[in-house]
């Protein structure tokens, strides 16, 4: 066994021990399948006979659903209405064991829904035909904010690492983000942040985990090749004053830029010929904060992210990976 090997195999056995305390934007991830029957004679659309449906964890709770899945402990922290798509976030949690201490319920709001119309016969792969999403119109209560900052007082003071999950929700207010930034401070803990449209608000963090398209958007560079990605990764890594920034490049893989250090490229996991990219981005900073916080360096974490990512996609639908499934992949291909 390679000493890179052995030092990937030892963080997997030690993804168990950390508490990780996921802040950010719960969502339900609905599938709606049916099976394809003719065409409407009301317009030219195909008709799908439905067949079943199938509701998961979805954004900051999906984080949350990959952090449990490695054997961490995990305490999702975020907001869901008093409604029946809440209902199901809070009764998926209770399945597989993740505690709600953490989520205030808020009447009148829409809990966030991205409902996927999913077409294909019994004997042929089912495809998404197209995406409905149901979005709280107004930013979360005054009530509702404090009431977040208390549970991140109460509850992430003993965590290992903060996993801030930012979908652009509102979950992510600045006083809920300022409480994240004190606890920190004073036990040291980790922090961890995916931010689909402000990553540069969340300076001070310890890693950010933008794609090379959100790298190119941030710093308007074209990001083309490896020497455009380091300058560009370089110039956010001094933005937002972190120390790691692990960025995701699809079928070339990830980079992994550390601010006192190297930068690091690392090939694709598996194949390219991807299943589902659904959730993919949840699975990558869940391994990688898992893996920083239980004491892997930010090339092992984002090594062990790298084998995460490549297992998931090839999964239907939004998915976890398990620490078994880590170390099995890393026995087929190495490190």
């Amino acid at each position: 066994m390679t000493p890179a090997m052995s030092g990937l195999e030892n963080a997997v056995d030690r993804l168990s021990g950390p508490t990780i305390v996921v802040v950010g934007d719960l969502i339900a991830d609905e599938y709606l399948f049916g099976k394809p029957a003719r065409i409407s004679r009301e317009a030219p659309v195909l008709i799908l006979r439905f067949t079943e449906r199938d509701v998961l964890l979805g954004g900051a709770a999906n984080a949350a659903h990959n952090v449990h899945a490695l054997g961490a402990r995990v305490i999702p922290i975020g907001v869901v209405g008093a409604d029946a798509a809440g209902d199901e976030v809070l009764a998926l949690f209770h399945r597989v064991g993740i505690t709600t201490d953490g989520i205030v319920r808020e009447a009148g709001r829409q809990t966030p829904v991205k409902t996927r119309i999913m077409a294909g016969g019994y004997q042929a792969t089912r495809q998404q035909v197209v995406r409905l999403d149901r979005e709280p119109l107004e930013e979360p209560l005054s009530s509702t904010g404090d009431a977040l900052i208390a549970r991140v007082t109460a509850l992430a003071a003993r965590a290992d690492a903060v996993l801030i999950s930012d979908y652009g929700y509102g979950t992510i207010t600045n006083g809920v983000l300022e409480s994240v930034r004190a606890l920190a401070r004073k036990s040291r803990a980790i922090v961890t942040v995916d931010s689909r449209y402000d990553l540069l608000r969340f300076t001070g963090v310890t890693a950010a985990t933008p794609n090379e398209a959100e790298l190119a958007q941030l710093t308007g560079d074209v990001v083309d090749d490896e020497r455009a990605l380091e300058k560009a990764g370089r110039r956010v890594l001094e933005c937002l004053g972190c120390r790691i920034l692990l960025v995701t490049r699809g079928s070339q893989g990830m980079a992994v830029l550390e601010r006192d250090g190297e930068t690091s490229f690392i090939p694709i996991h598996g194949t390219d010929e991807i299943a589902d990219v659904t959730g993919a981005g949840d699975t990558v900073i869940s391994t990688f904060t898992t893996a920083l916080a239980s004491g892997a360096t930010p090339f092992e974490a984002a090594s062990l992210a790298n084998v995460a990512g490549g297992v998931v996609v090839m999964k239907r639908g939004t998915a976890t990976v398990s620490a078994a499934e880590l170390r099995q992949a890393l026995g087929e291909t190495g490190p």
